[in-house]
C-alpha cells in the first residue's frame, strides 16, 4: 500500500474556529488520517499533518485549501512567519511504498485543480518545480504576500497554474513534493532576535554575507547542508529562537544542528535552554539523536526503542516549552496508534486468555513470544557486557548484538498478534457464503489464501529463530561470563520458539490446495528446524563449557 504524507501550512494560528474547520475537511475525506494540528499564535500559522493513499491525500488537500481560501483573509494577516497565501505551502512526502514521482504527480494535479477551480495562483516547488529557479520555497516566497501585486506583473513570475493576477484574499499557494522536512526551533536564554539570527546565519547552508574593506560582498557558507534557519523573537515564550527547517535529516541530523547551536550560543555568552518540534518527526531521526547522546555518555545503543527515544527527548530539551509525547509527535507512532492486541496485555491477562477455551491465541503466538524472550535476554547480556570493566574489546560485537536483538525482539512481539490474526482470517474465510458457484469459488480462494498465511507466519518465526540463536551463541562466547546462564536461557527459549513454530507449520500445510506452496513451506521448515537445533546445541555446549 502506498502511503503519502501531506503537510500544508495555513496562515491562521489564532482563530480556533477557522483551524478546526480546515482540519474537519481533512477528517471528512475517506482514507485520509489527520495526524497533527499544530497552531502558533505568534507566527499566526498552523502546520497540519495528515497521511493516506495517493487519491485520499490529494482530495483532502484540495478540500483543505478550498476551506482556507473561504475563511482566511490575507489582507488582514499579520504574523512572524514568512507567508505568501492563505494556504502558504502544501508539500507531499513519500512515506511507505510511494515514490517521489508519485508525489510530483499529485502536486501537479492538485496545482492545476486549485488554479482552475479556485482561481488562486499556484507555484510548484522542490521536486515538482517546473524550472530550477523555483525549486526553493524561499526564492518563490521572497517579498512575501505584500510583494505579490508587483511580482505577478512580471512574466517571469507567472504562476504554473491559475491566473497571473493578484488574489487579495487568498494570495498565492506553493505546492510541491519533497523529502521529510523537520521544522525545529532551538530556544535561547535571551530576547535578542539579532543574537538568534547570528547563530542562524552560522549554521544554515546559505551562511551570511560579509562586506570587505573594498566594498565588495562575499558569502561565508554555513556549517550544514539542507539546513535553513532564521532568528526571531516569540513574545508568548518570552525568548528568542533559532527557527530551523531541516530539508533532509539524513544529510543533516537534528542532533548535529542542536549541538552546533549550543556551541555557537556559548561563543555569544548565551545558553541553549531546550528546543521545540513543530509538527511531527520521523522515528528514524529521533532514534538517531538518542543513539548519538547514548554514545556520548559511553552507553550502549542496544537498549529498547522507548529508551532511545526518551534519551533524545531529554537531550534535546524537547519538553521545555510544552510536554513532548512521542505517541503524538513521532509520525510512525501517531499513524499506528497505541499498542493493541495480545502484546498490550499484562502477563497475567495473556496467560488467562491463553488458558481459555478459545483456539486463539495458541501455540503459534506462544512460539513467537518465546522468540521475543530469547532476543530480550540476548540484548540484556550484551548490555551487561558493554558496561563491564575489562570487556572494552567486546563492545563493538555487543553493540551489534544488542541492536539486532532489540529489533528482533520487536519483530517477534509483532508476530505474537500476527499468528492470531492469521488464524482468525482462516475462520473469517470459512464463514463466507457459498450458495452460488461464484460465491463458492470466491470462498475457496479466500480459504486458500488464509491457510497460506496461517502457515507462513510460523514459518517466518521459525526462520527468525536462527538469527536469535546466532546472537545467543555470540553473547555466550564473547559476553560477560557472569551472565552466561541468561545467554543459555536465551538459546533454550529460541529453540522452544523454533520447535513450536515448526509444529504450527506442519499442522497448517496439509490444508493447502496449492501443492507447490505446500512443498516449498515443508522444505523450508525442515531446513530451518535442523539449523535451529544445531545452533541450539552449540549454545548449550558453549554454556556448559563456561559453567564447567
Amino acid at each position: 500500500m502506498k502511503l503519502i504524507e501531506c503537510v500544508p501550512n495555513f496562515s491562521e494560528g489564532r482563530d480556533r474556529g477557522v483551524i478546526d474547520a480546515i482540519a474537519a475537511e481533512i477528517q471528512a475525506t475517506p482514507g485520509a488520517v489527520l495526524l497533527d494540528v499544530d497552531p502558533g499564535a505568534a507566527t499566526n500559522r498552523t502546520v497540519v499533518t495528515f497521511i493516506g493513499g495517493p487519491e485520499a491525500v490529494e482530495e483532502a488537500a484540495f478540500r483543505a485549501i478550498r476551506k482556507a481560501a473561504a475563511l482566511i483573509d490575507m489582507s488582514k494577516h499579520r504574523g512572524e512567519h514568512p507567508r505568501l497565501g492563505a494556504t502558504d505551502v502544501c508539500p507531499f512526502v513519500p512515506v511507505s511504498g510511494a515514490t517521489m514521482e508519485d508525489c510530483v504527480a499529485i502536486a501537479g494535479r492538485l496545482g492545476k485543480r486549485v488554479g482552475e477551480e479556485l482561481g488562486i495562483p499556484v507555484y510548484l516547488y522542490e521536486a515538482a518545480a517546473s524550472r530550477p529557479e523555483r525549486k526553493s520555497l524561499a526564492d518563490i516566497r521572497k517579498g512575501e504576500y505584500e510583494a505579490l501585486p508587483e511580482k505577478l506583473k512580471d512574466p517571469a513570475f507567472a504562476p504554473d497554474f491559475g491566473p497571473a493576477q493578484f488574489h487579495p484574499k487568498s494570495g498565492a499557494t506553493v505546492i510541491g513534493a519533497r523529502e521529510f522536512l523537520i521544522a525545529y526551533n532551538v530556544n535561547l536564554n535571551t530576547r535578542d532576535k539579532k543574537l538568534a539570527n547570528t547563530i542562524a546565519q552560522t549554521i544554515r547552508e546559505a551562511g551570511r554575507s560579509k562586506r570587505g574593506a573594498d566594498g565588495t560582498t562575499t558569502t561565508i557558507p554555513g556549517r550544514f547542508k539542507e539546513c535553513r534557519a532564521v532568528g526571531w523573537y516569540i513574545e508568548e515564550f518570552g525568548r528568542a529562537q533559532v527557527s530551523i527547517n531541516l530539508t533532509n535529516h539524513k544529510v543533516t541530523p537534528v542532533h548535529d544542528v542542536f549541538d552546533a547551536a549550543c556551541e555557537e550560543a556559548a561563543k555569544l555568552g548565551l545558553r541553549v535552554t531546550g528546543s521545540e518540534l513543530v509538527g511531527l518527526i520521523p522515528k528514524e531521526a529521533l532514534l538517531a539523536a538518542g543513539d548519538h547522546y547514548l554514545v556520548r555518555q559511553g552507553k550502549t545503543v542496544g537498549v529498547p526503542e522507548k529508551e532511545r527515544v526518551h534519551t533524545a527527548v531529554l537531550s534535546l530539551g524537547l519538553s521545555e516549552l510544552a510536554p513532548f509525547d512521542p505517541a503524538h509527535k513521532v509520525i510512525e507512532y501517531r499513524y499506528a496508534g497505541p499498542p493493541t492486541g495480545l502484546v498490550a496485555m499484562t502477563l497475567r491477562d495473556f496467560a488467562d486468555e491463553l488458558s481459555s477455551s478459545s483456539p486463539a491465541p495458541g501455540g503459534g503466538s506462544v512460539a513467537a513470544l518465546c522468540g521475543a524472550l530469547s532476543a530480550s535476554l540476548v540484548a540484556m547480556v550484551a548490555a551487561l557486557t558493554w558496561s563491564k570493566a575489562g570487556f572494552e574489546s567486546a563492545r563493538p560485537a555487543m553493540k551489534t548484538a544488542g541492536g539486532e536483538a532489540q529489533a528482533l525482539k520487536d519483530w517477534f512481539l509483532d508476530a505474537v498478534d500476527r499468528d492470531t490474526h492469521a488464524f482468525n482470517a482462516v475462520l473469517a474465510a470459512m464463514r463466507q457464503p457459498k450458495k452460488t458457484p461464484e460465491e463458492a469459488a470466491r470462498r475457496a480462494g479466500a480459504i486458500e489464501c488464509a491457510n497460506q498465511g496461517a502457515a507462513k507466519v510460523p514459518l517466518d518465526v521459525l526462520e527468525a529463530t536462527i538469527r536469535a540463536l546466532e546472537l545467543a551463541l555470540r553473547v555466550v562466547k564473547d559476553g560477560n561470563p557472569n551472565s552466561v546462564s541468561d545467554a543459555g536461557v536465551a538459546g533454550a527459549a529460541a529453540l522452544a520458539a523454533a520447535e513450536g513454530a515448526a509444529l504450527n507449520v506442519r499442522i497448517n500445510v496439509p490444508s493447502l490446495t496449492d501443492r507447490s506452496v505446500a512443498d516449498e513451506y515443508l522444505a523450508r521448515q525442515a531446513g530451518a528446524l535442523a539449523r535451529a537445533r544445531d545452533l541450539a546445541e552449540q549454545v548449550r555446549s558453549a554454556v556448559d563449557g563456561v559453567l564447567a
